[in-house]
């Protein structure tokens, strides 16, 4: 895509999923590319696999690895022109009654603060750069009620709000700033939450998990491969005026009751 070459990238949780796969696609597309995640064992395997990448571990949730994560990234690229805030944790499923406020705690912490500060260390450096682009990871979730998932919906509901407040106040030094809301994508993460909603409703899987098919119309989970160019296309220069928006790739959710 246009404009994306020698562009300088942060890409958050990116050792696997749809991280991975959007950072190894601005690679591709001649990027310099910086990430992090929490997970040891798929940041190495990552690292052996993308050389070039810069990689480091880091928790979003923790304002002193954040600090140091941009320490490292910014060191690595020179600078920076587009910020990728993908972490995200599924948090805890079931009833609002029986959910830990400990877990709720938790899946705000990662997916709403996290956010908050990578893009508040992120900021001086794009403006330094003389404008850029944030992509926020949201979800269907963050567009409709999702039964048993409380704090996952309530975080992505807040990325939303988050990326129209921010477009607000950055558009007019020229950062662009949007959230991508996926469907289901398929995965190991998705199986996981189709387990545990199985578990709570008492529903075999493969019910389960034929409910969640029938939640979009084409009756379809998503690839992580659409997700990441859906990001590499709002960064590019054909993106140059989509600013402040909450874009589905989705395959259309019609709702999110799975019961």
């Amino acid at each position: 895509m246009r404009g994306l070459r020698d562009k300088r990238v942060v890409v958050t949780a990116a050792a696997a999923g749809i991280g991975r796969v959007t950072a190894e696609a601005f690679a591709a597309a001649g990027a310099r590319v910086f990430v992090c995640d929490i997970d040891d064992a798929a940041l190495a395997d990552f690292a052996a696999a993308n050389p070039t990448i810069g990689t480091t571990r880091a928790d979003v949730a923790e304002p002193g690895e954040v600090a140091r994560l941009f320490d490292e990234a910014l060191a690595f690229l020179g600078g920076l022109d587009v910020l990728v805030n993908n972490a995200g944790i599924k948090g805890p499923t079931g009833p609002v009654e029986t959910l830990d406020p400990a877990e709720f705690r938790r899946c705000l912490a990662v997916n709403v603060e996290g956010m908050f500060l990578c893009t508040r260390r992120a900021v001086p450096a794009l403006r330094e750069a003389g404008g850029g682009v944030i992509v926020n990871l949201a979800s269907t979730a963050g567009l409709f009620g999702f039964p048993n998932r409380t704090p996952y919906a309530a975080s992505k509901w807040a990325v939303i709000g988050m990326t129209r407040t921010w477009a607000m106040e950055l558009g007019p030094e020229g950062i662009r700033v949007n959230a991508v809301c996926p469907g289901p994508v398929a995965g190991p993460r998705i199986e996981r939450v189709i387990e545990a909603d199985a578990a709570v409703t008492g529903r075999p899987v493969a019910e389960v998990r034929a409910r969640y098919l029938r939640t979009n119309s084409l009756r379809t989970f998503v690839d992580a491969r659409d997700v990441a160019e859906l990001i590499l296309f709002l960064c590019s220069d054909h993106a140059r005026r989509i600013h402040g928006q909450a874009i589905a790739v989705d395959g259309h959710t019609e709702t999110l009751r799975t019961g």
